[in-house]
């Protein structure tokens, strides 16, 4: 799909107030209620928004501890464990983000804790066990500088 001026708009809004209403989705675009939302449904269908949530301050729900964990899970003797290991990362709820990486390790997980003892459970009760792994290494978040900054429109 290629993006005009006023869809790039309405991604720029959206990002920042997921809320916003259909009405002030238009106005700040400088079109009819009626296209805009035509325009707004056009990327839900197309996937462009994939969808809505809220952010939440993790201290408040009782988050103290976030780490970043580089997961090795090599192929040997032409077995491949990414299947049952992706399968048991979507299965964890403290598991909050996972990508597939190039380089030493083949997994980066984001992982958020209550505190250091339950990360410490997390990690030797259910990372550690993951179909596959042969080693990890975790770095811990001591300050978040910027949080789910809206993508660049391109």
């Amino acid at each position: 799909m290629t993006l005009n001026k006023s869809d790039r708009k309405i991604l720029e809004l959206l990002q920042i107030d997921g809320r916003m209403t259909n009405v002030s989705l238009a106005e700040e675009i400088g079109v009819a209620p009626s296209p805009c939302l035509r325009k707004v449904k056009q990327l839900e269908e197309t996937g462009v928004i994939e969808r809505y949530t809220a952010m939440l301050d993790a201290s408040k729900i009782g988050i103290g501890a976030v780490a970043f964990v580089e997961v090795k899970v090599p192929r040997v003797t032409g077995k491949d464990f990414t299947p049952q290991f992706r399968k048991a990362v979507l299965a964890n709820p403290w598991i909050v983000e996972c990508f597939i990486t190039a380089g030493q390790f083949d997994f980066l997980l984001r992982v958020v804790a209550k505190d250091m003892h339950h990360y410490s459970e997390i990690a030797q009760e259910y990372i550690l066990r993951l179909p596959g792994v042969q080693d990890m290494r975790t770095t811990f978040v001591m300050e978040t500088i910027k949080k789910s900054a809206p993508l660049p429109i391109l």
